[in-house]
């Protein structure tokens, strides 16, 4: 029998959109972290391309749960674009944000999987981004991958990722609110259900099933680290790649 793991992400920066059931021209955002969005943001750290229903698979079959940090603020933003081709205006659109959230999202499954994964998010093939391009984190993605544990756990017993200025603003809660897929044989209960299971990213015909969301707390943790944290600019490896070709 393989081993399991979980892997932890942290998932914080100035804005964020997690599109579930965005159409034309209304992009809206999901509360929190969507699977396919989390598991976008994994394939393409490993480099899947986005045709590769294959390599997507073992991804899309790992358990997912997203513990919310920092709620965050909806705002709303009107966009413009042309065609790609024509130049042609097209319509406007309304596309809404988190702006100032901090998420702790998990996937639980395969323990070679999750290292392929935890290492890529070090060196990723593809920058990662918070559902959209123009979301990059502030601070480094990985949280570290946890061995013979359970999701459940895991979103536990991570500390507490909030913003050193939310913490100072508003009273610590005695819970988070934690957004999770159930283990399997764990007892149906009242639980959302989510057109959020990838089967596809494929630009010409993107798939998506439906999965259950459980709703549950946990206590809120010790809040991570006290001193202040090394800056991460996203971007510096793109800068460092036109120096190169200079």
């Amino acid at each position: 029998m393989s081993r399991t793991g979980v892997l932890a992400l942290r998932l914080a920066g100035p804005l964020q959109s997690w599109g579930a059931s965005s159409r034309f021209t209304r992009r809206t955002t999901e509360s929190a972290p969507t699977k396919s969005g989390v598991v976008g943001l994994l394939a393409g750290a490993a480099g899947i391309e986005r045709g590769d229903d294959a390599r997507l698979a073992p991804l899309a079959a790992l358990r997912f749960g997203v513990r919310v940090d920092q709620p965050g603020t909806r705002i709303r933003d009107f966009h413009t674009a042309h065609h790609g081709v024509t130049g042609a205006s097209m319509p406007l659109s309304e596309r809404f944000y988190l702006a100032d959230a901090v998420f702790v999202a998990a996937l639980e499954g395969d323990h070679s999987l999750l290292t392929t994964l935890d290492n890529a998010l070090r060196t990723p093939a593809y920058p990662p981004y918070l559902g959209r391009r123009s979301c990059p984190p502030t601070e480094p993605v990985g949280l570290g991958l946890y061995e013979d544990t359970r999701l459940e756990d895991v979103l536990t017993r991570v500390p507490w990722q909030a913003s050193a200025w939310y913490r100072r603003r508003h009273p610590t809660p005695r819970t988070l609110t934690v957004l999770r897929e159930r283990a399997p044989g764990e007892p149906v209960t009242a639980a959302d259900v989510l057109r959020d299971q990838p089967v596809s990213f494929d630009a010409a015909h993107r798939r998506h099933t439906l999965r259950t969301v459980a709703t549950t707390t946990v206590p809120t943790p010790a809040p991570a680290g006290g001193g202040p944290r090394e800056t991460h600019d996203p971007f510096a490896a793109l800068a460092a790649l036109e120096d190169d070709s200079a």
